[in-house]
Order: structure tokens, then C-alpha cells, then sequence
């Protein structure tokens, strides 16, 4: 699976993330006619070459893919550089982000083409444009259903079961301070219980034996007993947090496929997940970026993007895999937090739960 949005040194400051290009500001007119776009994004960001192929074939232009780290890291050294840009559009800054990169002006203004097809839960910003919502999915807990089946219990469904003595010592999940998913899993814990009543929360799911381990790919793929990767590593930990769309990946990349996805999601345990993409300032091809977004959100794109990304489109109309509505579907009524709110209290909010968890 694709998703491994590590957020490498978000709380710890700006300052700490080394540049690898710099240069003086200001958007060369030399390069506004140029008929090659960069689009910026994290490691995870994956697309079907002919899709993209058309694009450039209809448009003219040509399309150049920087994967600039983890999410995290590439959030912050788009905002060290946005004097000086390494391209004209970023992708995959998340709402757990999003205030950062515009309190620190990361990006212009500009209304996409076929914007008002966005489903409207996922649109923000709506006054200033500075963003475009491309695709959302959950965070949720997996369950191994091999190891409950095994021991006749019952996957946990919610928050307030993971704090039970029956699911003591089962649960892995990702550090909130380096992890997207793991940052996610407090969002969502916060969301459910408040700001007075998270951390006693946490402290419960500490002495149930929570595992904390530094992301995604080492919760998912070396502890989690029901992913392939678990499997091969002898993994003991039966619950992991993960997304809604890691059982259809479980199916999709198995060889034989099974009929039946190994894992499960914990529906109650959910936490939704926006990513967007901005015209960067001093864009030196702003035209080219401004048809890079308008792709970003055709039908065309969308019904592509889930079984690349492993993510859910945003636009209304765009295709769901079959794999997805089978054995991964959205949560009903996943926790959700305002941006606001989440600028308000993410960096506290990660210092108490580091203090708290890992001390």
C-alpha cells in the first residue's frame, strides 16, 4: 500500500528541514511560456502514465513529478522555498497541515475549472481559492480477522472498546509527532473526546499496552499481523492504525487474490483525511499549474486515482472500485475537526500526547 504520509519534523519547527535548492525570489518571466509544469507532492503521490500522457498530449504541456520526501517534510520545505519554488503546483497537503501552509502563504489563489463538481463536504477556503480539494479517505483501525476468528473475540469497533482489558496489548499505531496516520488517530480521539477528555483517554489506551512505533510503514507492514508484510515478519499485534482502503489493497495485491479481504476496519474508530492541491506563489508557470489543477479534478483523473493512490475521488460522478465499495467503504460518520481547530491546537495538542504517551 501506497499511503505512507510521515510528517518528519512538523512540530519540532521549520527550521530543522535542509534545503536542497535555493536561489534568489520572484517568478522569471523567462519561464512563463514554458510548456513544462512541475507539480511538487510526497512520495506517495502515483498516477497511470497514459492518463497523465493525455494530459500533456490535449494541453501541451509536459508534466514533471518532484516527490519532495513525506508529507510532512515536503509541506515544510515548500514554505521555506515558496520565494523560490521548485514548481508550480503542490500536492498533498492535508487538513491536519492546511493552516500552516496558508498562514505562511503557500499558495495563490485560483478557482479550478469544474470546481463545483467537488462534493461539497470537501471544499474549504472557499473566499480565497487558495486550495483544491483531490481526494480524502480514513483513518481507521484495522483488525486482523485470522487472529479474532482464531481466539473467538470480537473485533474492537470503536474508540471507547480499544480501551478494554480483552484488547489489552494488541493495538500498533503510529507516532503522532512523525506520522500522518498517526497524527490522524489523535485528531480523531480528540474530535471524540474533547479537549479535556482526550488525554485521560490516551492514558487508558497506554496502560491497555498501545504500541507507538515511527510510521506507517513500520506499524503496518512489520507489526500488524494481518497485513501480507506482517505475515512474512511474524508480526504479534492483531490491531493497527491504518485507513479504510488497506483491506481492498490487501486484495488487489494479493497473488492468488482471495475472495475475501483478510482485514477488517474498525468503523468507529475513524478520522477523515482531505488532501489538496495549490497553486504555488511566485509560480513560474502559473498557466501551466492553473491546467495541471483543472486535470487534478476531471473525471478522467478521479475515476483513476483510487487504485493508484488508494484513496477516495472527491468528485461528484467520479467511479469507486468495486474493490473499495467491497472491502473498504468510507465510514458513515467518521470524526471530523474544523482547520481551525486543528491550527489552534495540533502543535499542544502533539506536545502533550509526546509527554504523555512516550515518557
Amino acid at each position: 500500500m501506497s499511503k505512507k504520509r510521515t510528517i518528519t519534523a512538523v512540530v519540532v519547527g521549520l527550521g530543522l528541514v535542509t534545503l536542497s535548492a535555493c536561489g534568489s525570489s520572484g517568478s522569471g518571466s523567462s519561464d512563463a511560456d514554458s510548456k513544462t509544469v512541475t507539480l511538487v507532492s510526497h512520495d506517495s503521490f502515483t498516477y497511470s502514465k497514459d492518463v497523465l500522457s493525455a494530459f500533456e498530449k490535449e494541453s501541451g504541456y509536459t508534466v514533471k513529478v518532484l516527490k519532495d520526501g513525506d508529507a510532512g517534510q515536503a509541506v515544510n520545505k515548500a514554505i521555506l522555498t515558496k520565494d523560490n519554488p521548485q514548481g508550480d503546483v503542490f500536492f498533498g497537503v492535508d487538513n491536519t497541515l492546511l493552516s500552516r501552509a496558508l498562514d505562511n502563504g503557500l499558495f495563490q489563489s485560483y478557482e479550478a475549472k469544474g470546481s463545483d463538481l467537488i462534493l461539497p463536504e470537501y471544499r474549504v477556503d472557499e473566499d480565497k481559492h487558495r486550495v483544491t480539494p483531490i481526494d480524502t479517505g480514513d483513518i481507521c483501525v484495522n483488525y486482523d480477522k485470522a487472529y479474532f476468528s482464531e481466539h473467538k473475540l470480537t473485533p474492537p469497533q470503536s474508540f471507547d472498546d480499544l480501551i478494554k482489558p480483552e484488547y489489552k496489548n494488541l493495538l500498533v499505531t503510529e507516532n503522532a509527532s512523525t506520522s500522518s496516520p498517526g497524527l490522524g488517530f489523535l485528531l480523531g480521539t480528540a474530535a471524540k473526546y474533547g479537549d479535556d477528555g482526550w488525554q485521560d483517554y490516551w492514558t487508558k489506551l497506554k496502560a491497555n499496552g498501545v504500541k507507538v512505533v515511527d510510521g506507517w510503514e513500520q506499524a503496518y507492514n512489520e507489526e500488524f499481523s494481518g497485513s501480507a508484510g506482517g505475515k512474512k515478519a511474524k508480526a504479534d499485534r492483531p490491531l493497527v492504525v491504518s485507513y479504510a482502503s488497506s483491506p481492498p489493497a490487501e486484495v488487489i495485491y494479493a497473488d492468488p487474490k482471495p475472495t475475501t479481504a483478510p482485514t477488517g476496519v474498525a468503523t468507529g474508530t475513524c478520522f477523515r483525511q482531505v488532501e489538496y492541491a495549490g497553486l504555488l506563489s511566485n509560480a513560474k508557470n502559473t498557466k501551466g499549474g492553473e491546467a495541471l489543477i483543472d486535470f487534478l479534478i476531471t473525471k478522467q483523473f478521479q475515476d483513476d486515482m483510487p487504485l493508484n493512490m488508494f484513496v477516495y475521488p472527491v468528485v461528484e460522478g467520479a467511479k469507486v472500485p468495486a474493490e473499495f465499495t467491497e472491502f473498504g467503504p468510507q465510514a458513515k460518520d467518521p470524526e471530523t475537526m474544523a482547520p481551525a481547530k486543528i491550527a489552534d491546537n495540533r502543535d499542544q495538542w502533539v506536545k502533550s500526547w509526546t509527554s504523555l504517551v512516550l515518557k
